[in-house]
Formats: C-alpha cells, structure tokens, sequence
C-alpha cells in the first residue's frame, strides 16, 4: 500500500524523501519506501513527520501512527492499543463473501476494528446482495469503540454498505448478542485470538508491545477461543449457517475437529498468496 508524494509537500524534509527512508530502513523497516510515503503524505508540518518517524523507528505500529489502515480496499480507524486487521484476514473475508445467501444475518466475533464486518458488508453491496444485518462484538473497550467509529459512524469508509441494521456489543463472544438473532445467524465471521501464550513473547515488538494481549493470546495451544466458539455455534447458526474462523495452517486440523465436535460439518481452506487459513464449520 502506497502513495505517491508530491515533492511539494509541506512535511518533506529537506534533503527529500530518500532521508525518510533511510531513517525507516536503518531502523529495520521492510518496507521502509511505502512507508515513508504514507508519512510524509498524511504529515502536516516537518516537526509532525519527524515524530512520526520517530514513533515508527521506535517499534509503534505505522497503522497507530496514521490512525487507520488499508483493508480489502478501505481505509479503517485504528486506535491506539487496538488489534491491526492483517492482510492475510482479507482471505477470510472473501470466503464469508462466497457463502453469504440473500440477506444474510451476520455476526463478527473477536471483531477488533470491526474492518472484517466493514469489509463484507461493502463486498456484499456491490455484488448486489446486501446483508441485512451485522452484528460486531469484542471484550475489549478500546476495540468496541474503534469498530463503533468503523460500523456506526457517518463517513465510515465503506460507501452504501447496505445493511439494513448494524450494531456494536461489547462483551465476551456471544454473551452480548440480542436473544432474537439465535437460530438465525448466516455467517458467523471470527479472527479470534489464536498465538499460543508461550509464541507472544516471540510476536513482533509491533504486536507484542502496542496491541492488546487479549487480541493476541489463544491460551496453551492457541485454540482456547476456537474452542469456545465452537461449543456455542450450533445455538446462533440459522440451519445451513456457516462459522468462519482464520487460523494457522499448523492449528487448521485440530480447530476443524473442535467443529465436527460440535456437529459442525467441517473444511479446511487456504491462501498461499496471503498465507492463509480459514476453517468453515457448517450447521447441517
């Protein structure tokens, strides 16, 4: 993701863009060149570029530096401390997208941002197949007030996505949802947590240090959530409903036998462009 930057612009230093560059590629920035573009390009003033330079070669994620990041084609708020959407999650979107039936009831769980649910809603209104409702929930506070700013907001970034209803819940996975959506629910959309407590302290300092570590920690094996999701499904799913969680390619076997556990008919799929798993559970 870049943009290109006029060399007018007010932020640019003045030995240019280059001198960003190296400050980002001396600190261990892979893609330092895109990244200094995004700088100097959201930067109002040389003393604003130059702390968020600094920020960045300090290990904050650019996403919190820049206040959003891109996502299946949008622009999503992301605050302070709140989990980044990663590229790889685009896959799982696509795949919701694949399954959804005509005004399909959707639930985001584990939803951070809310960019999953933005992101379907949008893709399902320009196939012409809006949802008709999507409900987004997540335990952290900081999360549950970024994805409201995301979903509920006006201006949230995905024009026309054509939901009928779109709600906010804060609370532990399915504990908040609204009574009436059990038995009815289509798509069951989740990127729960699932790095194994003992791999955080080996996560990048960007995911380790500045994003919340119950976004990030899926208990002893990294399947504690996958499981709990699971053993509740069978209650939300409408009949033909699918669940849709990401997970690692290593995890996908075991998550996929929690679901068939659950009476969840179970596949596993994948994305070697995005490096990406996805296990889909359907109600029979």
């Amino acid at each position: 993701m870049s943009f290109p930057v006029l060399p007018s612009s007010p932020a640019a230093p003045a030995d240019g863009l280059d001198a960003v560059v190296s400050r980002l590629r001396a600190a261990g920035c892979v893609f330092a060149e895109d990244e200094a573009a995004l700088l100097v390009a959201a930067a109002t003033t040389p003393a604003e570029l130059d702390s968020m330079v600094r920020r960045r070669a300090a290990g904050l994620p650019l996403e919190h530096i820049l206040g959003w990041a891109g996502f299946c084609g949008l622009r999503v708020a992301v605050d302070p401390q709140v989990f980044v959407p990663r590229v790889r999650t685009e896959f799982l979107v696509r795949q919701a997208a694949a399954l959804a039936p005509p005004d399909a009831v959707v639930v985001d769980l584990c939803c951070g941002t809310g960019a999953v649910g933005l992101a379907l809603l949008a893709d399902l209104a320009a196939a012409g197949t809006p949802a008709a409702e999507l409900h987004a929930a997540d335990i952290d506070p900081a999360s549950v007030r970024c994805a409201r700013r995301n979903l509920t907001a006006p201006g949230r970034g995905a024009p026309d996505c054509g939901a009928m209803s779109i709600a906010v819940h804060q609370g532990d996975l399915y504990d908040p949802l609204p009574e009436r959506l059990r038995g009815r629910v289509d798509l069951l959309v989740v990127n729960a947590p699932y790095v194994p407590t003992e791999a955080i302290a080996l996560l990048p300092t960007e995911a380790r240090v500045h994003e919340a570590r119950v976004a990030l920690d899926g208990g002893p094996d990294g399947l504690d959530l996958h499981r709990r999701v699971a053993a509740g499904a069978d209650r939300w799913l409408a009949p033909g409903g699918s669940l849709l969680i990401e997970t690692s390619e290593r995890q996908a076997e075991q998550t996929a036998a929690v679901f068939a556990a659950g009476g969840l008919l179970s596949r596993i799929t994948g994305s070697d462009e995005l490096d990406a798993t996805v296990v889909i559970g359907t109600r029979p």
